[in-house]
């Protein structure tokens, strides 16, 4: 079958639909705020939804909340092949970091109902549930679930800083659906997602074609020593959980440095009790991200950190509980999605590059159960989970076509 060509995206409709989709949980300073399961969550959602059926897809929900636009193919009983991303955002996050998958998606279906274009194999836009984790850790929980990384017990129980659990809040906003998480099957999966590093705009490509996504864990740390007066407590008495937490934040980036440079190491996220002014912190909170492609390396990192943890918390007379939340191994895509990719940015023009993913992403889990791929396009300076990330309407545009290109290649090889 030869290339039809005038199955091109149209770039503005693109653009013009991230901008609205923008405006739900907009912030003053040009982010999102679309925090799983939230009433911004609910909102764009159900925009979702009305988008694709009118489109003539069929939309199904699973039994945690990830949303299933079907278009039919010629053969109904092909499997489809499946491409998307998040609509979920961090508490100040961009208008692209997820957004763009879906929305590429979205429009690549419209592509094809302008121009009267059956793909043999059906096509599926999928909308996960909590890639980002801000909100109910672990990130990617609902293609973990999907994928068997997850029971879907484990998902309903995850509570945010509020208590409330993932099962409530899906309740709250109506999207607990009833299809089992992981039933059906793909022929193959893509996600387009900006790069969220500076690698593409630095070596001026316009598309990353991403080959695997390296190994990420998660833990978290709970330092505790004793709450006293500022003033009438000498130094040498003290118990300083807040002391002890940030000799640990200096250890954890000393850590990834001397594996560097592919290692990283985060501590994002701290609470301090009882945060006042003039009393020494009793309990400091923390997690901590470490990530290399190796899993060997990760597993140096992880004896490095819980062997600081006792170096630099116990002469302070703190005492500390530590646990590993979530593991995501380092992954290898599918060599036929990714030269399906190749395919589809040389058809279009766009300069490539190969690279692994530094973030993660549902489609890690999901290369577990299907062949899967991503495409990466650039942002700027590397910018993103931040109200000023910023991708150009230009790259957006090439992310959509090559994606669209990508999944007809793969339903040509499907159906030779």
């Amino acid at each position: 079958m030869t290339m039809i060509p005038n199955l091109k995206i149209d770039p503005q409709r693109l653009w013009d639909t991230l901008m609205e989709t923008a405006k739900i949980g907009g912030t003053p300073k040009g982010g999102i705020r679309r925090l799983t399961l939230t009433d911004e969550d609910k909102r764009v959602r159900d925009w979702f939804r009305a988008q694709c059926e009118a489109l003539g897809c069929v939309v199904t929900v699973d039994e945690v909340g990830t949303m299933f636009a079907r278009r039919a193919g010629k053969d109904p009983k092909a499997a489809p092949i499946a491409f998307g991303s998040h609509l979920d955002t961090q508490p100040t996050g961009g208008k692209f970091d997820g957004t763009l998958g879906v929305l590429a998606g979205l429009e690549l279906l419209r592509t094809l109902n302008d121009l009267d274009y059956r793909t043999n194999a059906p096509l599926e836009l999928v909308n996960w549930t909590n890639e980002e984790g801000s909100r109910f850790a672990p990130a990617m929980l609902a293609s973990g679930v999907f994928a068997g990384a997850f029971t879907r017990e484990h998902a309903y129980s995850r509570k945010d800083r509020d208590g409330v659990s993932f099962g409530e809040a899906l309740d709250a906003i109506g999207y607990r659906g009833t299809e089992p998480a992981g039933k059906r099957r793909f022929a193959g999966l893509f996600e387009l997602h900006i790069e969220q590093g500076p690698i593409l705009e630095k070596e001026a490509k316009m598309v990353g074609v991403v080959t695997g996504v390296q190994g990420m864990r998660w833990y978290e740390v709970t330092v505790t020593g004793q709450d006293a007066h500022t003033g009438a407590t000498p130094m040498y008495l003290r118990k300083n959980a807040l002391l002890g937490a940030a000799r640990m934040i200096d250890a954890i980036d000393a850590i990834a440095h001397a594996h560097a440079p592919d290692a990283v190491g985060t501590v994002g996220l701290i609470e301090n009790k009882p945060n006042s002014r003039n009393v020494i912190p009793g309990e400091v909170f923390f997690t901590v991200d470490l990530r290399h492609p190796s899993e060997a390396t990760l597993d140096v990192m992880e004896r490095e950190f819980r062997a600081a943890l006792e170096r630099c918390l116990t002469p302070l007379g703190l005492t500390f509980s530590e646990v590993r939340i979530w593991t995501s191994p380092a992954v290898a895509f599918a060599p036929e999605l990714i030269a399906c990719v190749r395919e589809g940015a040389a058809a279009a023009g766009f300069t490539t590059r190969d690279m692994v993913s530094g973030a993660g992403h549902d489609a890690a889990y999901l290369a577990r159960v299907t062949p899967t791929t991503m495409i990466f396009v650039p942002c700027a300076g590397g910018v993103s989970h931040n109200e000023a990330e910023s991708t150009s309407f230009d790259e957006c545009a090439a992310g959509a076509q090559t994606l669209l290109e990508a999944v007809l290649a793969y339903d040509r090889r499907l159906s030779a």
